[in-house]
């Protein structure tokens, strides 16, 4: 075992530095599974140079993923409409253009064999002969009747007669099939103009995201903005955590991805983004930032995503915007600076202070160790004033039980000599100072027993 290691070590020290971060330890000799080369012993990765980040979704809101070894390739024509819609433009124009023609030049085609196999084209200046379409002489002509058929242009030169039922027949089935070719590229066409991503280009989000106190608890916060004046209706803001983990089994888990609390339990994370907001996290227990102080921001590889989806207020179709912060562009420490001003009988928002940030006292500790610090600030405090408040009561009792035991005593020596028959006046009474100032008094009678 010891020797594998070694000579595993001996590979990735000769290895190229310029490693994905999902596979960060490459290997050639033997050849591994990814989860097995993420298990190595870490003391082989910390040798290494600290790697880049790599985005899972980026600034503009893709998505950096890409499918490969696909099979099943046929899912995607039976939903041919949204695969036609999320093409590119060239393609998609490409083939709307081969769509047309193709569908043209067929039914001109048949146009053309039933003009041939009726003898059409040999009694072209034969005005006792009735043809299936008039002044149809050739391919080029077939092509162009197909083309006004399908269309419904009718220029009126051409004209299908009543003596031609197979013609007829074949009028019937274009203008079905053009109607639906119609209604299939148009709204294909329509759907990709009006696709509502173009409208998530105008949501905007800060460049940085930032860490700093916020009504006495450490918070991450970013910014979201409109830059409409048509508003986005029921807004709403989530985030992610995109970070790789490690279960107690040992499993291995490449960019899991944990739920942050951007106020879901409060209606906080529904949005009235009129104005630009910004959106806090509050790090608590249940944040994945725990356990994370300013220190220890830097080493870790994790990814932030935020989503915010809602309708658009202008067609009422939904649109998503996103974007990511990776640990380089989470600032500890600083806070935003506001963007909103009063101005006369109006609110003005400066956009060219959107992204701006300013540094503010913040502690450097994680939230964990700020709460710990806290409890420790508090109960000593606590404790020690009832500690001594028990202690005073306890010293005020053995005081108290101390002088009422020398006060029994002093008294019992002084009876001794007072009571009758040792010396006492009979018949007199003898008083008995006790504790707490109060005194007993006995009287003895001087009758004889």
């Amino acid at each position: 075992m010891a020797k594998l290691t070694e000579s595993m070590t001996n590979v990735l020290e000769g290895d190229s530095m310029d490693q994905d971060v999902e596979s960060p330890v490459a290997i050639h000799q033997p050849k591994l599974p990814k989860q097995a080369r993420d298990d190595l012993p870490r003391h082989i990765s910390r040798d290494r140079t600290k790697r880049k980040i790599q985005r899972y979704v980026r600034k503009d809101g893709k998505c950096n993923v890409h499918h490969g070894n696909v099979r099943e390739t046929y899912r995607y024509l039976t939903d041919i409409f949204t695969t036609l819609v999320d093409l590119k433009w060239r393609f998609n124009l490409l083939i709307f253009v081969m769509v047309y023609t193709v569908t043209w030049l067929f039914f001109g085609m048949i146009w053309w064999l039933i003009a041939y196999i009726r003898g059409d084209m040999d009694h072209i200046e034969d005005p006792s002969w009735t043809p299936c379409v008039t002044n149809l002489n050739g391919f080029v002509s077939a092509f162009l009747f197909s083309i006004e058929t399908e269309t419904t242009i009718g220029y009126g030169y051409r004209v299908i007669t009543d003596k031609c039922p197979e013609g007829i027949i074949l009028l019937l089935i274009q203008s079905v099939l053009g109607s639906i070719v119609n209604a299939f590229m148009v709204g294909c066409m329509f759907v990709k103009i009006s696709q509502p991503k173009k409208r998530a280009e105008t949501l905007v989000f800060s460049t940085h995201a930032v860490i700093s106190m916020r009504d006495g608890k450490l918070c991450l916060m970013f910014r979201v903005g409109d830059l409409r004046n048509s508003h986005i209706v029921e807004a709403s803001i989530r985030a992610k955590l995109i970070k790789s983990k490690q279960t107690s089994e040992g499993e291995f888990i490449p960019l899991n991805q944990t739920d942050i609390n951007v106020g879901y339990y409060t209606g906080d994370d529904r949005l009235f983004l009129v104005s630009p907001l910004i959106i806090s996290h509050e790090i608590n227990q249940q944040s994945p930032f725990w356990e994370i102080s300013k220190a220890q921001l830097p080493k870790e590889e994790l990814e932030i995503v935020v989503i915010l989806e809602g309708m658009v207020e202008a067609t009422g179709m939904t649109c998503q915007a996103r974007s990511s912060y990776i640990t380089s562009e989470i600032l500890w420490g600083y806070r935003f600076t506001p963007v909103l001003t009063l101005e006369d009988g109006f609110y003005e928002v400066d956009y060219n202070s959107f992204h701006e940030t300013y540094e503010t006292s913040t502690p450097s500790l994680s939230a964990k160790e700020l709460a710990e610090l806290a409890s420790r600030a508090e109960l000593p405090l606590s404790w020690s004033v009832s500690s001594k408040l028990n202690q005073h009561a306890e010293l005020e009792t053995e005081e108290e039980e101390k002088n009422l035991e020398e006060q029994t005593e002093r008294n019992d020596n002084k009876g001794l000599t007072n009571w009758p028959g040792a010396g006492g006046i009979p018949g007199r009474g003898h008083s008995l100072p006790c504790h707490q100032g109060y005194v007993f008094t006995f009287h003895m009678s001087s009758r004889p027993l």
